[in-house]
């Protein structure tokens, strides 16, 4: 992978409408860093925060399946997003599996562009 298309997975991960206000804010700091130290600086606080709200699939399951969840969503909708974590964990997923957290898995996955 290249810097360029990286840039471009940290665009599509922001525009996810699964990507969370601090994550988005981090992602976003990042693409405005201009100096090596700020690009650093920005990097490492992504990093931090990718891995703090990448979900494990148990725990999308346990969150869906929940009645936070379910007020949260909706019955109907609470229960379809479990269902289909469910499908990703028995296929061997460990990860949530939405456009933001996939792109996240990306984004770590190649953190060493990052700066």
């Amino acid at each position: 992978m290249e810097k360029q298309e990286l840039k471009q997975i940290v665009q599509e991960m922001i525009a996810a409408p699964s990507c969370c206000q601090e994550l988005k804010d981090a992602a976003q700091k990042w693409l405005d860093a201009a100096v090596p130290a700020a690009k650093k600086a920005a990097a490492d606080a992504l990093v931090l925060e990718l891995k703090d709200d990448i979900a494990p699939i148990g725990h999308v399951i346990e969150f869906f399946e929940s009645s936070r969840g379910k007020q949260i969503f909706g019955e109907e909708r609470a229960s379809a997003i479990a269902a289909h974590a469910r499908e990703v964990q028995a296929k061997g997923g460990k990860w949530c599996d939405c456009p933001a957290c996939s792109a996240g898995r990306k984004i770590l996955d190649n953190a060493a562009l990052l700066v």
